[in-house]
């Protein structure tokens, strides 16, 4: 995995290449690019299938669908007309698993009355504006965006959390950090932070410091997280402030803005 700058936010000269940003170098034409569009889905499935069971699916035929979306995706030889400029990651998988859906209903209409269709090329999913919505005409389609892009940001944190927390691990630091873990996302348990801090055999002054430290290495991962799904630097404090937007209601945030 590449290693960002560590001044994420500052829009630093030399941008390190990132996951996306190999991707739209090669349009996917390079082996370096598969690996880096397959670590991509890979990590960005839970949105996509989220996206599905919202659209009316059960779990098991969400599955499948998510899938074979995927496999169709990869086994694509380039990215059509994606900017390199302008993509992102999240706008572009939205814009394809909405044709992709478009298709199927396709298929089912045409099964439904006796005969072929020939299927909707993925090509056609993306538009030389990766940062809007790509949306086609679909009356039956419900699911706003906001829902996929909500599943998104929950992923990403999750994905945070889970890298900060090997990392306390390889640190010997995994049982203070299971143990305070709720204070770093927002949340409010029953036990109190110094009965937590006890516990794990800290005071309450060394538990407040350890969380401010945690919390503040978390908005450094969530920011090189993000900067694994745009094109440039620049974009990723205006990707931090949408996913802020998207997880309003969510108390994690409040530490990922401050």
């Amino acid at each position: 995995m590449e290693t960002p700058p560590t001044h994420l936010g500052d829009a630093p000269r030399a941008f390190a290449p990132t996951r996306w940003t190999l991707v739209l170098r090669a349009r996917g034409a390079s082996a370096e690019a598969q690996r880096a569009l397959g670590e991509l889905c890979e990590a960005y499935w839970q949105p996509v299938f989220q996206f599905l069971r919202r659209d009316g699916h059960d779990e098991d035929r969400a599955r499948e669908l998510a899938q074979e979306f995927f496999r169709r995706l990869l086994a694509r030889p380039s990215l059509g007309g994606v900017e390199p400029g302008r993509g992102r990651f999240r706008s572009y998988l939205l814009g394809a698993v909405k044709h992709f859906l478009a298709e199927e209903r396709a298929r089912a209409r045409a099964a439904k009355r006796g005969g072929g269709q020939a299927p909707v090329s993925l090509d056609a999913c993306t538009d030389t504006d990766t940062t809007g919505e790509l949306a086609i005409p679909d009356p039956h389609s419900v699911v706003p965006d906001t829902c996929f892009d909500h599943e998104w940001a929950v992923t990403l944190v999750d994905r945070a959390v889970a890298a900060l927390g090997a990392e306390a691990e390889a640190a010997g630091r995994g049982g203070p950090f299971a143990a305070l873990k709720p204070w770093l996302l927002g949340d409010v348990p029953a036990l109190s932070q110094a009965e937590a801090a006890r516990r794990v055999g800290l005071s309450e002054g060394a538990a407040k410091v350890a969380v401010h430290r945690w919390r503040k290495r978390f908005r450094e991962v969530v920011k090189a997280e993000i900067a694994q799904t745009v094109s440039d630097p620049g974009q990723i404090q205006e990707e931090l402030r949408y996913l802020i937007e998207v997880l309003a209601t969510s108390p994690t945030i409040t530490h990922i803005a401050d």
